[in-house]
């Protein structure tokens, strides 16, 4: 969906409303007013009644505060209860991704509708062409069976008037894995040991009922306590905002960060590591070789192509190598990787050099409630900053081109890329037959979102105006 919509607008006001709490010190004793402030008595809802609202509200503060629908075990418990559990805690959700089941309005089952454009046609091609004979005509318009109906699409794909339209449900329809079901209630939820985290059925979801389970609050109890803090910026944070990397930094170093480090620094290494290790992997016989800095991809080959491990890169992250270069230059600071990736949640899990993520658009929240004008900020140099090379990641094809930009010229062996330019279950597929089927390209790069992760789950820019600005700091700022 576009990154404008109402589900997304209400879920940054409240990301607003609890920083805000939070930098004034305010949580406990008012977060229990947010669902009756936003939704006030007299207000026109947009589900069935106010009350209804204010339960979505309450839950959708629930993930900003770190929890997931799953965690609650009293209906009774009181926001502010959760407040104070979230400013004592020491550890983070082992959850990514929490489904609000007041939100989520059972979609009715994927499947193909005939409208009222059908004109009731002599040729009849949808009723012909169908393999169950599940389409009859009464009146001169044309019915499917759907309980013989197998979703096959053909009657859709012949008809001459466009009229046979396919209904799915959104957020199962775009998972690439098929994480994301009903339950015997009918509501959908999500299989943790199936799910890869990329976020797509989030972001499908027109009445928000999928939210990440922030840890802005954790973020903002370190900026406001006597702990040191270190800002590592992915590459794509150029595009997020209307001004310069170093207005960004000094941004961040007004809102409370102590240091900023380029997640791009990180980029240069994995770059580094990568050309090395594809390099001896083509010496070596190797057919391919797949990139490994999308936390996503990795995931899915984990769970669901574990033919394909073989084949992908065993080099870090940018994240992980960022966090190393902070944890030695900085190795009393509270480490946060900002970006625009929900999966960066699930690798820091695992990841004991970083403590917290923000994504992009939690950051600029914090901006908001901070009173911070990212844009008129005093400009001022990253702490760790990067090259071209790194700097280049963030879009699709940058990965590929930054190996070959680091690797020797005289080096024997010459990269032949292939680009998967956003997860889907076709694109799995392909990397699938690929195991059995070598493919002409020696280096698949791929990214688990399309054009990129300027184009990630957590970004506040517009993706193409994004990649455009990555690209011109690239060209204009390599060391």
């Amino acid at each position: 969906m576009f990154l404008d919509n109402n589900a997304t607008r209400i879920r940054r006001e409240i990301l607003v409303r609890i920083a805000k709490l939070c930098f004034e010190g305010r949580l406990i004793e008012s977060v229990d007013r947010l669902p009756v402030d936003m939704r006030p008595k007299n207000d026109s809802p947009e589900r069935c009644c106010v009350h209804k609202e204010r339960a979505v509200i309450k839950y959708r503060v629930m993930a900003t505060l770190g929890f997931g629908t799953e965690d609650e075990t009293d209906e009774l418990k009181r926001l502010s209860e959760y407040a104070g559990e979230a400013l004592d805690r020491k550890a983070v959700s082992s959850s990514v991704l929490t489904i609000l089941d007041e939100a989520c309005s059972a979609c009715v089952h994927s499947r193909y509708f005939i409208t009222n454009a059908c004109r009731g046609c002599f040729a009849r091609p949808c009723a012909l062409n169908c393999p169950k004979k599940c389409i009859s005509f009464d009146d001169g318009q044309a019915h499917i069976k759907h309980d013989a109906c197998v979703n096959c699409g053909r009657c859709m794909k012949v008809c001459p008037y466009h009229a046979i339209i396919h209904i799915p449900i959104p957020c199962e329809e775009e998972c690439p894995v098929g994480a994301i079901y009903k339950d015997d209630t009918g509501k959908e939820t999500i299989n943790q040991d199936t799910c890869i985290t990329c976020g797509k059925c989030m972001m499908a979801c027109p009445f928000g009922a999928i939210m990440e389970i922030s840890q802005m609050v954790d973020v903002i109890t370190s900026l406001r306590s006597a702990s040191h803090t270190v800002a590592m910026i992915a590459p794509s944070i150029v595009g997020q905002f209307a001004c310069s990397l170093e207005n960004i930094v000094g941004a961040l170093k007004a809102l409370g960060f102590d240091y900023v480090a380029e997640v791009a620094a990180g980029a240069d290494i994995t770059a580094t590591e990568e050309s090395q290790e594809f390099v001896d992997r083509m010496r070596n016989g190797h057919p391919f070789m797949t990139t490994s800095c999308c936390t996503a991809y990795t995931e899915a080959v984990a769970k669901h192509l574990p033919e394909l491990a073989p084949f992908v890169s065993t080099t870090r992250t940018p994240m992980h190598y960022t966090a190393e270069l902070a944890s030695a230059r900085f190795p009393d600071a509270v480490r946060i990787f900002i970006g625009p990736c929900a999966a960066k949640r699930k690798e820091a899990l695992g990841d004991p050099l970083v403590d917290y993520v923000l994504t992009f658009e939690e950051l600029g929240s914090m901006f908001v409630a901070g009173d911070v004008d990212v844009a008129d900020s005093t400009p001022q140099p990253p702490d760790i900053d990067a090259t071209v090379a790194g700097r280049g990641f963030p879009v699709s094809g940058g990965v590929a081109r930054a190996v070959q930009l680091v690797m020797d010229q005289d080096c024997d062996v010459s990269i032949r890329p292939e680009f998967v330019n956003g997860i889907t279950k076709q694109e799995l597929k392909r990397l699938k037959d690929y195991t059995s089927a070598c493919p002409n390209c020696n280096l698949v790069e791929v990214m688990s979102c399309e054009g990129g992760c300027v184009s990630g789950t957590g970004v506040i820019g517009n993706p193409k105006s994004a990649a455009r600005k990555v690209l011109e700091l690239g060209a204009h700022k390599g060391k």
